[in-house]
């Protein structure tokens, strides 16, 4: 396993299909592969992105399997955990430890929307059934579930709950929770059309989702806005932000995979329920990434300055 510095760009990686919907393991590697050589820091495997809850207890095992050979330790290869029920949720997470994951991002149990004691009952239980570092995973616009930083707080004294996700959308709680635990979690943003104001009140981490379709561009400007270069951050960030607001959306997972096929990084097949955008959402998100190909910034001269 390699150790996991929490720290960087995790792209969500997309799980990919073929036209059947069957999995296509050997594409799925392809799509790893290039976004280690772009540089990424780390991967998100079956995560929302990735299409977790579409997907067999035996297909995810199989994708972290290839994700885990084709990274070859190069980056920490993380798993979503987004099980129905925690004892399933507890069995995959030793799953993951077992095939040599380097770690978990956890999400509440899935449909049920629990009260906020079974929110901390369920992280404690995966915390417990293996011993690998943990990011918990919060998006309550989503998921239906709001992991405070008061239920945080309760989850402080297991050294393995390392890093927090945040996905609400209000970087208030970046503050809000550094007020109540200190550094006690490392802080990633998990939302990414609000990736340079998470960094300035905190963030060393982004699990993203357009760092799929651009991860090297998605690099520079997290680089420079850790860097405290916000101006030249900035200028990414406009540029890349009629994209980034395609995360906040309910179909970021056909979003995103649209845009991936524009770039030549992926296929757009999804698994139903989600189907392929059509009409005018499509022609929108089409229209997008024309302008984002048309207009991308030149790297060379801010990697040179």
């Amino acid at each position: 396993m390699k150790r996991v510095t929490w720290q960087g760009v995790f792209p969500a990686v997309t799980t990919q299909f073929k036209d059947d919907e069957s999995l296509d393991l050997q594409a799925t590697r392809k799509v790893i592969d290039a976004l280690i050589r772009d540089g990424v820091d780390g991967l998100i495997i079956c995560g929302t992105v990735g299409e977790n809850c579409s997907l067999s207890g035996e297909e995810k095992r199989a994708v972290l399997a290839a994700a885990k050979d084709v990274a070859a330790g190069r980056v920490p290869v993380i798993s979503g955990v987004a099980e129905y029920t925690t004892r399933l949720a507890c069995d995959y997470a030793r799953d993951c430890a077992a095939i040599g994951i380097d770690g978990l991002m956890v999400l509440p149990a899935m449909v049920y929307t629990a009260k906020p004691h079974e929110v901390v009952a369920h992280f404690r239980a995966v915390a417990q059934a293996s011993p690998l570092p943990i990011m918990i995973y919060n998006n309550p616009p989503l998921y239906k579930v709001d992991v405070t930083p008061d239920l945080l707080q309760q989850l402080a004294d297991l050294p393995t709950v390392q890093a927090i996700k945040e996905s609400a959308g209000d970087t208030r709680r970046f503050v809000d929770l550094v007020n109540l635990v200190g550094d006690r979690f490392v802080l990633f943003c998990g939302l990414d059309d609000v990736v340079l104001e998470c960094t300035m009140l905190g963030a060393v981490g982004w699990v993203s989702g357009l760092s799929n379709v651009f991860p090297r561009e998605g690099n520079a400007m997290f680089r420079l806005a850790r860097a405290g270069r916000w101006d030249e951050a900035m200028a990414i960030y406009r540029w890349f932000m009629p994209l980034l607001h395609l995360d906040a959306r309910a179909d970021l997972v056909q979003s995103i995979k649209l845009c991936e096929a524009i770039a030549g990084r992926g296929a757009e097949k999804t698994r139903g329920p989600r189907l392929a955008l059509q009409g005018a959402e499509r022609a929108e998100v089409e229209r997008i990434m024309r302008n984002a190909l048309a207009n991308r910034p030149n790297l060379a001269e801010k990697a040179a300055e």
